[in-house]
């Protein structure tokens, strides 16, 4: 059977545990959710997981031995990795029923299936969660699988906020968990319409053939789709929630909003609140690789500026240019208009690099043998697992690639131009934009 992966991922967690698919219940007490938590923080210390990989113990994974993977999340994105490098899914979440329904007939019989996310990160068998809910969910669920004694498969963006992802660096760290982000073009596939992966154009940075500081501008015409179709609708009438839908539970630590099909499942990353458009959607994808080329995988712009529409208090707008600066100099030009239709990818004092791996530099290809390969990455999420050693892009660099994007989100919400202290991971005398950094939670969620 197959899937569209462009169906949007749905989120995932909710109240009761299902050993089976079930129908909905009565709608339970404001405190229920309250006494769950509760009762789960004092589970979780009154025990320990043992992870599979322990070796000597009963959870030794054999290299032959396939990794079990449960999946949070099982509309179009969660349901297309079903299948993800060798793992076998053993349990699936969802708060949407028919979503629920949906995956468990393309999986085996044996598959257990929960409303809770809660309820299934705390399967003995299971190694890795996969969180594939709207981004909203991916900080809280990330830390609590960690918490769980988990490896987490996440998906981009790696959280809605800055403080959610600096969360996930101090739980993954604190619980000894490997992380890895889903998005690979820093190490695998050709980067969009560079016509090549991204190992050569890090060895052309790295060699000096192009000078120092660079300028890098990621634009329709440097093969970049910014999907502008992502916006919101600026007024939504209340509907009636779908009996198949827990939408509380959707919610989650957002905001309450009366429920409108416009907010959930394919179009909710047109909402602040749960995504942010084109940016969130495809920021990761795009900025990430320059990061890694750049060499910056440990600290951040100072600066951010804009030039867009005034955003919607509630609904994602569309943007014109948003530019990041580093402090050394170093650029990320982000091009919504197709304003230079001749622009090169990179720009450097020395010489440019064009799609197509294309450059001003004569005869660059003799030049950049001499120069070393870049360092070796695990690029098999089962052999970080295995291993205990960093995936290629993990929670401390993907959690620096997506502050970018979210730099760039607070700015817009803000209409404003910002500067940030990468070292404090915070923004400089600018207390709204702090706020955004760690928004507060619809209670009782927290992180």
């Amino acid at each position: 059977m197959k899937v569209s992966v462009q169906t949007a991922h749905l989120g995932v967690y909710a109240r009761i545990k299902h050993d089976h698919i079930m129908k909905p219940k009565e709608p339970q007490q404001p405190n229920s959710r309250r006494d769950f938590i509760k009762k789960t923080a004092v589970g979780v210390a009154a025990f320990s997981i043992v992870p599979r990989y322990v070796l000597g113990g009963q959870g030794f994974i054999a290299p032959s031995d396939k990794l079990t993977k449960a999946v949070i999340g099982v509309g179009g994105m969660g349901r297309g990795h079903f299948g993800y490098e060798g793992t076998q899914v053993v349990a699936i979440c969802d708060v949407d029923r028919n979503h629920l329904q949906q995956a468990a007939a393309m999986l085996d019989k044996g598959v257990k299936t929960f409303s809770d996310y809660r309820e299934l990160i705390q399967l003995p068998e299971v190694d890795i969660v996969h969180i594939a809910t709207p981004p909203h969910w991916h900080g809280i669920m990330s830390v609590d699988a960690a918490r769980a004694g988990k490896d987490v498969w996440c998906e981009k963006p790696m959280t809605h906020t800055i403080g959610e992802g600096k969360r996930v660096v101090e739980a993954m760290k604190q619980h000894g968990r490997m992380f890895r982000l889903n998005t690979w073009f820093r190490f695998k596939d050709t980067f969009y319409g560079m016509g090549t992966t991204v190992k050569p154009i890090r060895k052309l940075v790295q060699s000096g053939l192009l000078g120092w500081p660079l300028k890098v501008t990621v634009s329709k015409h440097t093969g970049y789709d910014w999907k502008f179709y992502w916006v919101g609708k600026e007024h939504l009438d209340p509907q009636p929630v779908p009996p198949e839908l827990d939408y509380d539970s959707w919610l989650g630590p957002a905001p309450y909003k009366p429920y409108n099909a416009h907010r959930v499942h394919q179009t909710f990353r047109g909402y602040w609140d749960y995504d942010g458009g084109g940016l969130a959607d495809m920021g990761q994808h795009y900025i990430d690789p320059i990061q890694y080329f750049l060499g910056k995988d440990d600290t951040s712009p100072v600066s951010v500026e804009i030039d867009a529409p005034q955003q919607h208090s509630d609904a994602v707008g569309t943007w014109r240019r948003i530019t990041y600066t580093y402090e050394d100099g170093c650029q990320i030009v982000l091009d919504g208009e197709g304003r230079d239709e001749n622009v090169p990818y990179i720009e450097g004092p020395k010489g440019k690099l064009y799609p197509g791996f294309k450059s001003d530099i004569p005869d660059l290809e003799r030049k950049l043998a001499a120069f070393p390969d870049p360092e070796p990455q695990i690029t098999e999420f089962s052999e970080s697992v295995r291993t205990r050693k960093k995936f290629a892009l993990n929670e401390e660099n993907g959690h620096r690639s997506c502050t970018i994007v979210n730099m760039g989100l607070v700015a817009l919400r803000l209409g404003r131009s910002l500067k940030f202290d990468p070292v404090k991971q915070e923004f400089v005398n600018d207390e709204a934009a702090n706020r955004l950094i760690n928004p507060v939670m619809r209670a009782p969620y927290t992180i």
